[in-house]
């Protein structure tokens, strides 16, 4: 099986330092959580057509580029068109109820947003969150493959295998 190389290009974003991704194949590209600064995300873009944008939950650090964005761009964010891009939309609500975690399986990588971080997960104690869908949601994400790389919506990026082990002190 060919390994379908991505290159993905981070960029942080906003007064919250939200990372934006920008996700890139064959002269194509995806942004994932634009959080703010449009500008720079689409000067990120320039040399690629944008075919999506995907949004892991609707807190404004990771939207607040968004609408401008859409404009620009044409496309309506959360279509998963998956026309050059292949991955697998997996609901893990906690931190929010609307989180999405998106996984590239051929590539091995997952963008997790405010769900699961380096060494932590996101808050529970927010408008929507749900600590009981926490847990829901690291069972579920639990049975993915421990070599899979995290890149999530603050801070550094790990390996689920790494964060697996913290699963159960988070409560």
């Amino acid at each position: 099986m060919q390994v379908i190389e991505l290159e993905i290009e981070k960029i942080v974003v906003g007064d919250l330092r939200c990372n934006c991704y920008i996700v890139k194949k064959n002269h194509k590209c995806l942004i994932i959580d634009p959080g703010d600064n449009a500008l720079e995300i689409k000067n990120a873009c320039q040399d690629y057509q944008c075919e999506e944008i995907l949004v892991t939950h609707h807190h404004f650090d990771h939207v607040g580029a968004l609408k401008e964005l859409e404009e620009f761009y044409h496309v309506r964010h959360n279509e998963f068109l998956r026309k050059t891009f292949q991955y697998e939309v997996i609901k893990t609500p906690g931190h929010a109820s609307d989180c999405l975690t998106f996984y590239f399986r051929d590539e091995k990588v997952m963008f997790t947003g405010d769900f699961l971080f380096y060494h932590t997960i996101g808050r529970c104690d927010l408008e929507t969150s749900n600590i009981l869908d926490m847990k829901k949601s690291l069972a579920k994400i639990r049975e993915y493959d421990d070599d899979i790389l995290i890149y999530p919506g603050h801070g550094r990026n790990s390996i689920l295998g790494e964060e697996k082990k913290y699963f159960d002190n988070y409560f």
